[in-house]
C-alpha cells in the first residue's frame, strides 16, 4: 500500500487531471513488464478517487477513473507456474548465508535470524510480509513450552485475518532457540526487511529456470514440496491459509493444535534441510 500510494503520489504531485493520471501509466509500463504490479497501483489510484469522491462530496474525482484503466490484452493461460523452488534451492541460500557470515560479512545476531527465518519460512510456508514480519518472541517462546509446539497466529498476522495454528518443525524449534535468550516478548521475532535486503543483493539462482532467490519462494517451496511428500491437502490448507473461504472452513471445521501438529509430523518430520 506505501508503494503504491509513493507511485501515485510521485506522479500526480497532488493535482488530479488527464495528464497527471496517464503519467503513472507511462512510468509503470516503463518500469515492468507484467501486468500484476501495474494492476495493483491502478486499482489503489481508483480506490482512492472514489475516496476522495465521497469524502469532498465531489463526483468529479470518479470521473478520471477512465484514465486510470489497465489496456485489455490477451491472456496466455497457464496451469502451472514456471518458478520451480527445490529443497536443493532452499539449502543453496542457508548455504549462502553460513558463507556470509564467515566471510565476515553479516555478524552473529544476523546470521542466527536469517538462519532461523530460512527455516522457519521453508517449513511453515507463511507469507514474509503479512505474517512472518509481524511474529513476535512472545509467540514463539509460547509455542517452544508446548509438548506439541505449534504457533498460535493472530487475525492480525495473517493476509486473510484466520487466526490459525502454525506447527513448528524440530530443526524450526532448533534454530530459533537462540533467538529467545534475552528478548522481550513483544519484540519482532525475525530481520524480515533486512533480511529480504540481503537476499536481493546476493541473487542466489534458482536450479530451474535460472530466476533468482526471492523471499517469497520459502512459501513457494512448502506449497510444491506437498506435492511430493502427498502432504494432507485439509492439514496443507489450513495452516498456509490457503484455499479456505468455503462454506465447510467458514461454519463446520474447527482444527484443534495437537491434531493439526501429529498430521503435519506424519508427512514433514522425516525432512531435513542441510545448513
Amino acid at each position: 500500500m506505501r508503494r503504491n500510494s509513493r507511485i501515485f503520489w510521485n506522479n500526480t504531485k497532488g493535482v488530479i487531471s488527464k495528464e497527471r493520471c496517464d503519467a503513472p501509466q507511462a512510468h509503470l509500463s516503463a518500469r515492468y513488464t507484467d501486468i500484476w504490479a501495474p494492476r495493483k497501483v491502478m486499482n489503489f489510484a481508483t480506490a482512492f478517487l472514489n475516496y476522495l469522491a465521497k469524502t469532498h462530496f465531489d463526483t468529479r474525482y470518479q470521473a478520471f477513473d477512465l484514465f486510470l484503466e489497465i489496456p485489455k490484452g490477451f491472456k496466455a493461460r497457464k496451469h502451472i507456474t514456471s518458478r520451480i523452488v527445490t529443497q536443493a534451492d532452499v539449502e543453496n541460500v542457508l548455504y549462502a548465508v553460513k558463507t556470509a557470515f564467515e566471510n565476515g560479512e553479516i555478524d552473529n545476531d544476523h546470521f542466527v535470524n536469517y538462519r532461523a527465518l530460512l527455516m522457519f519460512g521453508a517449513f511453515a510456508g507463511q507469507r514474509p510480509q503479512a505474517t512472518i514480519a509481524r511474529l513476535t518472541v512472545g509467540q514463539f517462546r509460547n509455542a517452544v513450552s508446548l509438548e506439541k509446539p505449534v504457533l498460535d497466529i493472530l487475525p492480525e498476522q495473517d493476509k486473510i485475518r484466520m487466526q490459525h495454528y502454525c506447527p513448528l518443525h524440530p530443526q524450526v524449534v532448533e534454530t530459533i532457540a537462540p533467538l529467545l535468550n534475552g528478548r522481550l516478548d513483544h519484540e519482532l521475532m525475525f530481520k524480515q526487511l533486512s533480511f529480504e535486503r540481503w537476499l536481493r543483493r546476493q541473487k542466489v539462482p534458482l536450479m530451474h529456470g535460472g530466476r533468482k532467490f526471492l523471499l517469497g519462494d520459502l512459501r513457494k517451496f512448502c506449497e510444491q514440496e506437498r506435492d511430493i511428500l502427498q502432504w494432507d491437502q485439509s492439514n496443507k490448507n489450513y495452516i498456509l491459509t490457503h484455499g479456505v473461504s468455503g462454506v465447510d472452513w467458514r461454519f463446520y471445521k474447527s482444527p484443534r493444535s495437537g491434531p493439526v501438529f501429529d498430521i503435519y509430523m506424519k508427512y514433514w518430520g522425516d525432512v531435513e534441510l542441510a545448513g
